[in-house]
């Protein structure tokens, strides 16, 4: 079975690891619903370049990921507009940095509901519809610090950890289904984010480009390349084909060696 007609939610999708995974799987004749808090015309017309790009429905669903009913709603509105929901990638997160002392309340709050909470309310609302079409595929992004951690990112660290366990017990709780549920775990993958950051970085260590990427952004990575968004999307892909029907509650690491350390 191929991904092709099926109906695909990827949250967090307007940039970034997102939209690589929503590509592909559009490239792959999947229907699909990119997602933001923005709603802006961009968003929009991003969603329309990309379903014309490869000849497959995209439609574009705001929804505030931190509040859980958005959340719900965004699976909602989805089956709606296509009839049914088959594959759930939750990708939407943010980051911010600081000791523990010092973590500001609200960024914690938000980094859990966005990263972590998000992604329950999300499979909540779509399990019910992936078990009355018979399948489905819930794909976590996850990262490198679901199962590692490094200083000063307590929050995220926290909720990446939060998301492998929510995979193993959604994968739990679908064993004897059709369905599906695992978690990818990028190290550093090259997205517009990080690209913004080598710049900053060289200028802040006097480095060139070159050192400034190997020793300082992918200093735990040891092939000291980055992932790309292509990549992830192909393993998304990989993961809702019918070699992966017996990989669930797994974690498949895309870091370079990060976690072979």
């Amino acid at each position: 079975m191929s991904v092709k007609d099926k109906v695909a939610i990827v949250t967090g999708s307007n940039s970034g690891i997102g939209l690589g995974v929503a590509e592909e799987l559009a490239r792959l004749g999947a229907r699909v619903v990119l997602n933001s808090f923005t709603d802006s015309e961009e968003d929009h017309a991003l969603a329309e370049r990309i379903g014309a790009e490869h000849g497959t429905d995209v439609i574009y669903i705001s929804a505030d990921m931190s509040d859980g009913e958005a959340c719900r709603s965004l699976v909602e509105k989805a089956a709606e507009h296509f009839g049914h929901v088959d594959i759930l990638v939750n990708n939407a997160g943010i980051q911010h940095v600081a000791g523990i002392d010092e973590f500001p309340v609200a960024k914690w709050d938000a980094i859990i509901a966005i990263n972590l909470s998000s992604s329950f309310h999300t499979t909540a609302a779509a399990l019910p519809l992936m078990r009355k079409q018979g399948w489905g595929r819930v794909v976590n992004i996850a990262s490198a610090h679901g199962l590692t951690a490094s200083p000063y990112k307590s929050a995220y660290v926290a909720a990446k950890h939060g998301v492998v366990g929510l995979t193993k017990v959604t994968a739990l709780e679908t064993a004897q289904e059709p369905i599906t549920a695992n978690a990818i775990c990028p190290g550093y993958v090259m997205t517009p984010l990080v690209e913004k950051q080598i710049p900053e970085t060289m200028e802040k260590y006097g480095m060139d480009r070159d050192t400034a990427i190997k020793e300082v952004l992918l200093d735990r990575q040891p092939s000291k390349e980055f992932a790309t968004v292509g990549q992830i999307g192909g393993t998304v892909a990989f993961l809702c084909s019918d070699a992966a029907e017996q990989i669930t509650g797994t974690t498949i690491s895309v870091d370079g060696g990060w976690t072979a350390l």
